[in-house]
């Protein structure tokens, strides 16, 4: 990352990979999409068209291929958890090289340590992204919200590709914050994510409902998730999450919850799944989160088997 302009893959082009890849073309930075055949095709000829009340309307240039062939500098990976082993296919160890950076944005808190088995520990940087972005067709993403904002991490990364890399993100129009503390930063959107994904896909309601007809279980929910995550080394307020959820639009649907509806697979292993198996580790006791994981787990489409 020795100049300004970045060459960027970006695994995954959809809502949250798509938007990024565009902002970051449109900065005139380097992107090479990495997608299945007809999407690769769509988007080396098309581009990547955003719709934007925040960005604005536009088309971005970018490369596409099947697979990375070359080094870069930066890998975004963008997709789902539950598609994450036969993506990383499409991005080759050696392909990448020893000095490009690996920057997964996930759920789960899981992650991280597969790909330092897959690629070397200190190319690897998580981070976590708060936005709303949907992907409508190949190369075509609409974005929501009036933010794209995101937290980059890495207690193996070193500091200046980090550095590089919030800048770029930062000039590309979104918001970004270096932290210090790989697993605070993870688990501070994990116990974010949990209770409205869990709930919202158990019920098949939205957020007010969930806090309507289901208040108990959800503040029940948020305390157990509270208490893995500062088991974890990563305090948070329950009260504060509470509040967040208390202020947010009461028709806000989880992701998860979309792709229940959609009959997607769900990521249902590495978020419910990753907390039950980090209660166990801690020895917390967390009887709310145990039954509802259980009850979406027996509800058929936990993760690609049964997608």
């Amino acid at each position: 990352m020795a100049n300004d302009r970045l060459t960027v893959a970006v695994l995954g082009p959809g809502g949250v990979g798509g938007l990024l890849a565009a902002l970051l073309a449109r900065a005139e930075h380097r992107v090479i999409c990495l997608a299945a055949d007809e999407t690769a095709r769509v988007l080396a000829a098309d581009g990547i068209r955003v719709r934007s009340a925040h960005f604005g309307d536009f088309t971005a240039r970018v490369e596409a291929d099947t697979e990375l062939r070359e080094p870069v500098d930066v890998c975004l990976i963008a997709v789902k958890a539950t598609a994450l082993d036969a993506a990383l296919e499409r991005v080759p160890a050696k392909a990448l090289g020893d000095a490009g950076l690996v920057v997964p944005l996930l759920n789960g808190v899981e992650h991280p340590a597969a790909l330092r088995a897959r690629y070397r520990p200190e190319q690897v940087a998580p981070a976590v992204i708060r936005v709303e972005s949907t992907r409508l067709a190949p190369g075509l993403i609409e974005h929501g919200s009036p933010f794209a904002d995101i937290d980059l991490t890495g207690d193996t990364a070193p500091r200046a590709r980090l550095d590089a890399l919030a800048g770029a993100l930062e000039w590309a129009g979104a918001r970004v914050r270096i932290q210090d503390d790989e697993a605070a930063t993870l688990w501070a959107k994990m116990s974010f994510l949990a209770p409205l994904a869990l709930l919202t896909t158990r019920y098949g309601v939205p957020l007010g409902g969930v806090r309507t007809l289901h208040r108990e279980e959800l503040v029940a929910l948020i305390d157990e998730i509270a208490a893995v995550s500062r088991a974890n080394g990563a305090p948070v307020d329950p009260a504060n999450a509470l509040a967040q959820y208390d202020a947010f639009p009461a028709a806000m649907k989880s992701s998860m919850q979309r792709d229940a509806e959609a009959g997607r697979a769900l990521e249902l292993d590495a978020i419910g799944g990753a907390l039950l198996r980090a209660a166990a580790r801690g020895g917390v006791a967390v009887p709310v989160a145990t039954r509802v994981v259980g009850e979406l787990a027996a509800s058929g489409r936990p993760g690609p088997s049964g997608a």
